[in-house]
């Protein structure tokens, strides 16, 4: 795909990264746009990091749904007691891996955007990267953080300038120039014999009196 067609796709994958329930779809437009994108520029890191975040994510993803699956089917077998216990170590495991996992996804991601905004001279995929690490490190506000992070990142991908196409016209041969025109004798002038020294006027030819040409030595 052309830069063009790479920009608007991973643009369009950002926003839908900030909106829920579709940002699973918008991350894997971004990551296509991405892989386009560290072509264009001749830089893997660019989609190296990026799908090292989603990796991560989605490992997180996983160990969560995966603790949740436990929780509820290992409570039917245990004491009320005991499955509350239960229930609160696993839901304090769950909420270790996911900000583990989601941190380690942000730095890769930041590390994407800083490449990118190195490449391609956008500053706010350096902010989208900072705010998203932001994100994951502060838990309370990390959700609203991440979505003002893909937000800025849609708007750096747009933003992103393409070169523009020049056509070099051929400019037309210059005009033939006119013939010099000989110089003309200024009356009072006079020029001497290279010879003999002596003085003759500014348009004779020989000396008038060596006979011999003036301007040119013998050889």
């Amino acid at each position: 795909m052309s830069l063009e067609s790479n920009k608007t796709l991973a643009g369009i994958g950002a926003i839908l990264v900030a909106i829920p329930f579709l940002n699973l779809i918008g991350i894997i437009l971004v990551l296509i746009a991405m892989n386009g994108l560290a072509d264009y520029y001749h830089e893997d890191g660019i989609f190296r990091n990026a799908l090292y975040g989603f990796i991560f994510g989605i490992i997180g993803a996983v160990a969560i749904i995966v603790v949740i699956i436990m929780l509820a089917t290992g409570v039917a077998f245990v004491s009320p007691v005991a499955a509350t216990f239960i229930g609160i170590g696993l839901f304090i495991v769950s909420l270790i891996v996911m900000y583990i996992f989601s941190l380690l996804g942000a730095i890769f991601y930041r590390n994407s955007f800083n490449i990118l905004s190195q490449k391609t001279g956008e500053g706010m995929f350096e902010t989208a990267g900072l705010i998203l690490l932001i994100g994951a490190i502060i838990p309370i506000i990390g959700e609203v953080l991440k979505f003002i992070a893909w937000i800025l990142a849609a708007v750096g991908f747009f933003s992103i300038k393409t070169p523009t196409t020049q056509v070099s016209a051929v400019a037309p041969p210059p005009p033939p120039q006119p013939p010099s025109a000989p110089p003309v004798a200024v009356p009072g002038e006079k020029k001497y014999c290279q010879y003999c020294g002596t003085e003759n006027k500014i348009e004779a030819l020989f000396c008038q009196r060596c006979g011999k040409q003036i301007g040119e030595k013998e050889t």
